[in-house]
């Protein structure tokens, strides 16, 4: 653009040479406008990024340099610039500015400095141009995504908000609410999951079989279909279809004897898919005497987030469900793909009630979770198991420095505000100290770090934190 440099630059470049080096490699084009002669200066570099013409031109008073701003953003500019040429030394705006060349909108942000005569008149403006274009573009998109998450925040709220009325007004203790809501919370939070790790574009109909199923009485339950996708709005429905059948399944139905056995299908059809939950082996099934809020769930809500239809069969033979969707329900394949859940990541999360109170009496737990009210639910639920619990540790810090303590076993918040707790998995695996993850991350194909390490996915449920640490300590 300016040549090559001279034997003598190569050696020492100049002060014009450095200016230059420095305004290249910053991305800006500079201009000088003569006010006294009313001459406009446009540099290689300014003409590059505007498309207007390089060289000297008739300033026209100023005009030149608007002759291709963008008319909405023109008043603001000229504001700037008239009120820095009346009393200040420099002003600065960003404006649209239409390359008279080929039509394109740039992003501009300009910066002037005012040179004054001795008398105070303006005689020169010196300044610069950067296509900001990009910035703009990055910073529109991160203002859509944060409105976006906001809005889906708000939204599993209200969710989540009416799961617990609906759950509360179908139940009759305090123990079987619990049950039933973290239950359907766990649901929800693990088809949220395969939703992020795809970017939010979709989940798959067969990870979230194996979310629900992937450890629900080994060797009894299978699922199997084509590749398909849903929306995250379809995805949501059917994780809260499967959990609420796999829950029945398990205290009432086929999965709740040794010989009975779940099988799924699905398929794509013209208008959309469907798909059937069949159990059979079991004991002998007759209709329910009244309707629970899980039948409610599946021929109402799922039926309709489906945009279909859902029909319930209480044959003596077993529960048969078929799930009827439209083509919305149906999203394309993500360019990302989670990893399907792996049976080690889904066996603590499984429906199935805790048959035995754990026996944690004497063992010392080392909790490192850095939310308080989780680490207190935690310190709560392992001590009441008998557990001496150490910690809780809410920094990463403050848990390397309890690790010269006796620990039996540990549970372990993947990311401790922003770090991980890698270093303290290492440490106890040096020591043979078992350990598990409770973790919000989804990483579906396995534990945080690589680690050899079962993990509960938040939200969970501190009986099962208990039954699994003892789990930990049971010889194999």
């Amino acid at each position: 653009m300016y040549g090559r440099m001279t034997r003598q630059e190569v050696g020492r470049p100049t002060d014009r040479r450095r200016l230059e080096l420095a305004l290249e490699a910053a991305g800006l084009g500079e201009f000088e406008w003569d006010i006294e002669r009313d001459r406009l200066a446009v540099s290689e570099r300014m003409a590059a990024i505007t498309g207007l013409a390089a060289g000297e031109h008739a300033a026209e008073g100023g005009r030149a340099l608007e002759c291709a701003v963008h008319p909405d953003d023109l008043p603001a500019l000229r504001q700037s610039r008239e009120r820095a040429l009346a009393a200040g030394d420099r002003f600065e705006a960003v404006f649209r500015h239409v390359r008279p060349d080929d039509g394109a909108i740039v992003c501009v942000r300009t910066t002037g400095i005012v040179v004054r005569a001795p008398d105070g008149r303006p005689v020169r403006v010196t300044g610069v141009v950067q296509d900001i274009t990009g910035h703009e573009l990055e910073e529109e998109r991160r203002t859509s995504l944060m409105a976006e998450l906001d809005h889906r925040v708000k939204n599993v709220l209200a969710a989540v908000q009416a799961l617990a009325y609906q759950t509360a007004r179908q139940t009759t203790s305090l123990d079987v609410f619990l049950q039933n809501f973290a239950g359907r919370l766990k649901a929800m939070a693990s088809a949220n999951e395969l939703l992020t790790a795809a970017r939010w574009r979709g989940a798959a109909v067969d990870h979230l079989a194996a979310a629900e199923l992937g450890a629900i009485a080994p060797g009894q339950t299978s699922w199997r279909g084509p590749e398909l996708f849903l929306t995250p709005r379809a995805a949501n429905a059917l994780a809260l279809a499967f959990h609420e059948l796999a829950a029945n399944a398990v205290k009432f139905g086929a999965l709740s004897m040794d010989s009975g056995r779940v099988d799924v299908r699905w398929r794509r059809v013209s208008e959309g898919f469907e798909l059937d939950w069949a159990e059979t082996g079991g004991p002998r099934v007759a209709p329910p005497a009244t309707r629970g809020f899980g039948s409610t769930l599946l021929e109402q809500v799922t039926g309709r987030e489906l945009n279909g239809q859902a029909e319930i069969q209480y044959r003596p033979s077993g529960v048969r469900v078929r799930l009827r969707a439209g083509a919305g329900a149906i999203a394309p394949r993500p360019e990302t793909v989670p990893e399907a859940p792996s049976a080690r990541v889904t066996e603590l999360v499984s429906p199935r009630p805790v048959n035995r109170p754990s026996n944690l009496k004497g063992a010392r737990v080392l909790i490192v979770e850095d939310a308080v009210l989780l680490a207190l639910e935690l310190e709560t639920g392992l001590s009441e198991a008998g557990a001496q619990v150490i910690g809780p540790a809410y920094e990463l810090e403050e848990a390397m420095g309890l690790l010269d303590r006796p620990i039996d076993a540990a549970v372990l918040d993947a990311n401790l505000n922003g770090r991980s707790v890698a270093p303290v998995a290492e440490a106890l695996t040096a020591r043979r100290v078992p350990f598990l993850f409770a973790t919000g991350y989804g990483e579906t194909g396995g534990a945080p770090g690589g680690f050899d390490a079962p993990v509960i996915r938040k939200p969970y449920d501190v009986t099962q934190v208990a039954v699994a640490v003892a789990e930990l300590l049971t010889p194999a």
